[in-house]
């Protein structure tokens, strides 16, 4: 299926376009960008403009193409496919590695998702949440409308953080927090139901949920559905700093 990108949208050198991805009036993307397949991209987004750092690179990448040195243009950004991109969202570019933004995530109008941070697949991003520098959002995480998260924060796969919050580390996996700061009120019993958990399996990962504990030792783990399987070791075995 063709691209269908509104005559007013400003796409620069150095953008990679996919396949069957809606762009609409007033957008900008600039490269150096990589777009997969069948996006949902509104009105009056921007896609790779330089990341908020006082000392990075600030080509001007909707009129000059990019160099190919990435201390010049930076390290850009990458956006899996069949995103829905809402009206006002921001997307900055890298400074050490690509943005980025996996598959099948809705990014709700005026949110932001700053340099070097990396959304993975099937994320909501409610209106006005803003992702600050090199946080990490895992896949499946839901942030209610205006979540703040500090730079390098840490949202873990499953997680849901309630309207208003306010990150400043990190949100365990398959976890409920609210507040500012956000703190844990719960485990996301709806999300691992949903994801073929009974309420015995739930009540055992339970302590290590809530950081209380240690992944069970019985095999446990194996046992899950293999993509929950994958998430909970990978979790697990994240940099602890």
């Amino acid at each position: 299926m063709p691209n269908r990108i509104h005559p007013t949208a400003v796409l620069g050198e150095g953008v990679e376009l996919g396949d069957d991805n809606v762009i609409g009036p007033y957008t900008v993307i600039v490269g150096p960008a990589v777009i997969g397949d069948g996006n949902w991209i509104g009105p009056h987004v921007t896609i790779g403009t330089p990341g908020e750092d006082r000392h990075g690179p600030h080509p001007v990448a909707w009129e000059d193409a990019p160099t190919g040195d990435p201390a010049q243009d930076g390290h850009g950004v990458r956006v899996g496919s069949r995103n829905r991109i809402r009206e006002y969202v921001s997307i900055q570019q890298g400074t050490w590695r690509a943005s980025t933004l996996g598959n099948d995530s809705y990014v709700l109008r005026g949110s932001h998702i700053g340099h070097d941070v990396v959304v993975d697949d099937g994320v909501t991003l409610a209106c006005d949440v803003l992702l600050g520098g090199h946080t990490h959002v895992w896949s499946g995480a839901n942030l209610g409308m205006g979540t703040v998260v500090h730079q390098k924060g840490r949202i873990g796969p499953g997680a849901m953080v309630g309207m208003g919050s306010a990150v400043r580390r990190e949100v365990g996996a398959f976890t409920i927090s609210v507040g500012n700061p956000a703190r844990v009120t719960g485990v996301n019993v709806v999300g691992l139901q949903r994801r073929g958990l009974d309420e015995a399996t739930i009540e055992a990962l339970e302590p290590w949920l809530k950081g209380k504990g240690e992944l069970p030792a019985d095999g446990l783990v194996d046992r899950l559905p293999a993509d929950l399987s994958t998430l909970v070791k990978a979790w697990d075995e994240r940099p602890r700093d």
